[in-house]
């Protein structure tokens, strides 16, 4: 079928993206589902800054691919074997496909799958294949098994959640990733529990998530770090007790808010300076939990002795350490609640058309999430 979505053939191109256009925006040819595929038609797609990170060239993928991991839509084709799935389900997308059989699947950490992980970094689906061409000889890759920048797709069934029917689209769409990360690195990673220090380094949609999960887990103190004056403000509606500008006096102003230092920091902005200031942050005892993704070649430098004499823990959380069919119904279920008002971390609607323009507003801070309508 023909199907229009946005293609990245080259990163690195420079903003402004109005002007540079590293999106295009084409018709592609969309083969049908295999076996254990689903055809989705997208109703929303959230831009994240994952996305940002392949197009300015930070988090390397292979070319050409259509962009896009956060998306809500309508199944509208099963393959064979896709159980458990019928055209009309309303499903969340995820970004990491799980086979269900490899040891990180059976141990319950999905997020970690071998051969998701190995399809990721090829750009294809979990079977192996790519579903999309450009209607000729060239066929295009997936991006984390999504591709969420066009109307149609065809996923992994292992990608996908069914929810809900009256769960509108756009907000739907943003518990596939700034969901399940952020309040996952909470919950799920951290284990946050009452009456705690909580420190969120970066208030972007996974930031915000976090410090909604910071809110549900009964952190006693909970402060947000930003550079952007607008998103401290959102911080401090969605519950922050204390907001620091970033800065040279970062660490000392968490310190102060926290009477010492973060039981536990979240650092969600991808960058090894901030992931120190946010380990530095935390007091004897503390957890530095890390959901960015800084390039592949930066190295994080720490005082190794503070592992050991103050009993310090830097930990990673991918996904959130989630297990999306468990995970998801539950983080709806308290959105549902009013415990996870997730669409107030919706800044901006916009049309396909007008995907480049959302990234320059995401690059420069002035959105937290926009959703693309399809």
């Amino acid at each position: 079928m023909k199907v229009r979505g946005a293609v990245l053939r080259e990163m690195g191109l420079p903003r402004p993206y109005a002007e540079s256009r590293p999106l295009e925006i084409v018709e592609l040819h969309l083969a049908p589902p295999g076996p254990g595929e689903l055809l989705v038609r997208v109703r929303a797609a959230g831009l994240c800054h994952s996305d940002l990170s392949v197009i300015d060239g930070s988090r390397p993928r292979v070319m050409p691919m259509v962009l896009g991991h956060e998306a809500a839509g309508e199944v509208i084709e099963t393959g064979p074997g896709a159980g458990g799935f019928e055209p009309g389900d309303h499903v969340v997308l995820t970004f990491v496909p799980s086979c269900g059989s490899c040891l990180a699947c059976r141990s319950g950490r999905p997020a970690l799958c071998g051969p998701g992980a190995v399809a990721n970094t090829a750009g294809s689906l979990l079977s192996g294949g790519r579903r999309f061409s450009d209607g000729g000889a060239e066929q295009l890759h997936h991006h984390l098994g999504v591709s969420a920048f066009a109307d149609h797709v065809v996923v992994s069934a292992r990608s996908a959640v069914r929810v809900d029917s009256d769960l509108r689209f756009e907000v739907a769409a943003l518990f596939g990733c700034a969901v399940l990360t952020g309040v996952g690195a909470v919950v799920n990673t951290a284990r946050a529990a009452p009456g705690e220090r909580v420190a969120v380094f970066g208030l972007g949609g996974v930031g915000l998530a976090a410090l909604m999960g910071a809110r549900v887990a009964g952190a006693q103190t909970l402060v947000a770090v930003d550079v952007v004056e607008a998103k401290l403000g959102l911080a401090r509606q969605l519950g922050a007790t204390h907001t620091v500008s970033g800065g040279g006096a970062t660490v000392a102003a968490v310190k102060a808010a926290t009477e010492g230092g973060a039981d536990y920091a979240i650092e969600t902005v991808g960058d090894e300076r901030v992931l120190s200031d946010a380990y530095a942050a935390t007091r004897p005892g503390g957890t530095t939990v890390t959901v960015g993704l800084p390039h592949p070649d930066r190295m994080l430098s720490i005082p190794a002795v503070s592992l050991v004499t103050e009993e310090r823990t830097l930990r990673g959380s991918y996904l959130g350490s989630c297990v999306p069919e468990r995970d998801l119904p539950r983080f709806i279920g308290l959105h549902r609640a009013g415990s996870l008002p997730v669409e107030r971390l919706l800044t901006h609607r916009l049309s396909l058309d007008e995907i480049n323009e959302g990234f320059d507003r995401l690059a420069s801070g002035e959105a937290v999430r926009q959703a693309v309508l399809m």
